[in-house]
């Protein structure tokens, strides 16, 4: 560590965490797996999502050296973990500027690494350029690393680098595997660990759609990923990573990158914050137990294309979660005792079963089989809709998109793609995922965070990403897609839209109650370039009146000062609130029914209002 105690007297203020006052909110008393999904809601929430171009000129900020070879009088040279040398003379080194596309051999210039390889996640955004895991690094070295994991060198060796890294092949222990891996100076394996172990946080939920198993057998799977959601490394390389972890403590090189960051992305690394949280989430004593079979599967609401799955929850603590069957095949997860199924045609025979699961992924038998045929036809949307496309000035780029599909959607399997155009060649870069889950009739805003709206910030939109799907100029064609499948479009594929969608913003029409992949001009409403009013908000005429017998409101219109409610365990309902037209909210309670069924509305002005109940909305008039 040639320079870091002169490093430490000049920058001491980079050595201490600059973890903002109840980031950490709700971790206390947690751990195992269920702390880890706690950090991943956490370091989830209002990220922002730069454009992988943007990175060269954040790496500037982010991952200049003040700690092996500073010099106060040439600040700018980066800190590459693959080739600097923390004990001796390093070789070369770069500036931000010294970015190159490949390389012949080490030291003419830099490229941006993904720690865990694209290949797994398909180049998509947001984990194509996440800060955290995509550094910069020798452009040779990259190249020469590909998609190999992290690991022990063995006997057998293929590339010794001028900081004394290798490619070699396995010699992990236990592993199984027999490829090449690449194994960084020790001086950096912490660093290394911890990021790809942030890398299995953040993206949780996603985990089980990328490209876990990449080889044709495990000898020469070169995917650490297992599959699951919360383990979510092979044992060999959890094993290895922890050891990193624990043999190279956080370093004041990692503190100030993790600050800097979280500055330009704001989220941050809780290992580096918490390394203590390592060990709390992954070394659990094992379960050799068998669960019981989940009890009493039944749905409590059946629609033309969803069905909702309940269940009895289990009382025995090992439960981690429950894995849910249609028609035999694996549907998904969820550590709740009710589940969603969406995506269902109409009046069609479906079956369900539900396996419960511990930690260490023992399965229980299955459930009781439930057989459901959904309905004929329905009132809820088939899907989510963009309902606002914003286009104008500069980076003024925004998109609203709205839940009337009567349950709440899980967006881990949603994007967002743009198709662009030169002259005649038209392409679709990787697309840019949504993540977490939107409530029945809400709506959400994704913005440029380089956009300057009148009626939006970045804190206030849901996602904020500068991502390629977020700067289309009028001649694209942009579509929501639900995997692979388009749901809904803004403008025409395969042609050039300049004439019609440049400098304007678009608005549904509340008459447009479904999704088309075929853009229809004639169901949105026009305004000019920059227009932005009430984004992100629903006016009480977008909002379906809910036909169901859980909850009625009488009397409807309201004719004095009391609206009364009636329904099932209306007095569980935890919050009410009622919100004007504009979508403004004009009156909110807590736990309203505690002591009776009614609302006092007395302070309300005549006009048409939503009632927000929990998770259901009620349309009513107030003369």
């Amino acid at each position: 560590m040639k320079q870091l105690l002169f490093s430490v007297f000049l920058l001491p203020t980079f050595f201490f965490s600059q973890v903002p006052t109840n980031y950490y909110d709700g971790t206390s008393g947690l751990n195992g797996y269920e702390l880890k999904s706690k950090l991943h809601d956490i370091v989830s929430k209002k990220t922002i999502t730069w454009h992988y171009g943007d990175l060269p000129n954040f790496y500037g900020k982010t991952d200049v050296d003040h700690f092996y070879d500073y010099d106060s009088s040439n600040d700018t040279y980066l800190l590459d973990m693959y080739s600097n040398n923390p004990t001796g003379t390093t070789a070369y080194h770069y500036t931000k500027e010294n970015l190159i596309s490949s390389a012949g051999a080490e030291g003419l210039g830099y490229n941006r690494e993904h720690m865990m390889p694209q290949s797994s996640f398909n180049s998509n955004y947001p984990m194509y350029s996440d800060l955290f895991f995509v550094i910069p690094t020798d452009a040779r070295i990259n190249q020469l690393r590909s998609n190999y994991p992290y690991g022990i060198a063995g006997t057998t060796n293929y590339y010794t680098f001028t900081n004394g890294s290798k490619i070699s092949k396995n010699g992990t222990p236990n592993s199984g595997y027999t490829g090449r891996v690449y194994e960084p100076n020790s001086e950096f394996k912490g660093d290394i660990a911890r990021s790809l172990l942030y890398y299995v946080v953040r993206y949780e939920g996603k985990l089980n759609s990328f490209n876990f198993y990449n080889g044709t057998s495990p000898a020469n799977d070169t995917s650490p990923l297992d599959g699951s959601e919360e383990k979510a490394y092979e044992d060999w390389f959890l094993a290895l990573l922890l050891q990193w972890h624990n043999n190279d403590p956080v370093s004041p090189k990692e503190i100030e990158r993790n600050n800097r960051v979280f500055a330009i992305q704001k989220n941050r690394n809780p290992f580096i914050d918490h390394p203590e949280w390592v060990n709390a989430i992954w070394s659990q004593s094992p379960v050799v137990v068998v669960p019981e079979a989940p009890a009493d599967l039944s749905s409590s609401k059946t629609s033309a294309y969803f069905v909702n799955l309940t269940w009895t929850p289990s009382s025995d603590s090992n439960v981690l979660g429950y894995k849910i069957y249609q028609n035999g095949i694996s549907l998904g997860y969820t550590k709740n005792a009710n589940f969603t199924v969406d995506h269902l045609s109409p009046s069609t025979l479906y079956q369900f079963t539900v396996k419960a699961y511990y930690k260490n992924y023992t399965e229980s038998p299955e459930s009781n089989l439930l057989s459901v045929t959904t309905l004929d036809q329905d009132i809820y949307s088939k899907d989510l809709m963009i309902t606002k496309y914003l286009e104008g000035t500069d980076n003024n780029k925004a998109l609203e998109i709205t839940n009337k599909t009567g349950h709440a959607v899980d967006l881990n399997k949603y994007r967002i793609s743009i198709q662009f155009h030169s002259g005649t060649n038209y392409y679709f870069p990787a697309p840019y995922e949504l993540e977490g889950v939107v409530e029945n009739n809400q709506t959400f805003v994704v913005l440029n965070p380089n956009a300057n709206f009148t009626c939006i910030t970045n804190d206030q939109a849901r996602f904020v990403s500068a991502a390629p799907q977020m700067t289309f100029n009028g001649s694209n064609y942009v579509e929501l897609r639900y995997v692979s499948t388009a749901v809904d479009a803004v403008g025409v594929s395969y042609f050039n839209n300049s004439s019609t969608l440049s400098d304007v913003s678009l608005y549904r029409s509340a008459t447009v109650t479904e999704p088309s992949k075929l853009f229809n001009l004639s169901e949105w409403q026009s305004y000019p370039g920059d227009y932005c009013e009430n984004l992100g908000v629903l006016s009480a005429a977008d909002v379906n009146v809910i036909k169901k017998d859980e909850f009625s409101i009488y009397p409807n219109p309201v004719v004095g000062n009391t609206l009364y409610i009636k329904g099932k365990q209306i007095e569980k309902i935890q919050n009410a609130s009622i919100t004007d037209f504009s979508g403004k909210q004009v009156q909110k309670l807590n736990k309203p029914f505690k002591n009776g069924h009614s609302i006092d509305v007395q302070k309300l002005l005549p006009g048409v209002y939503i009632l927000q109940l929990d998770k259901e909305s009620l349309k009513f008039i107030k003369n």
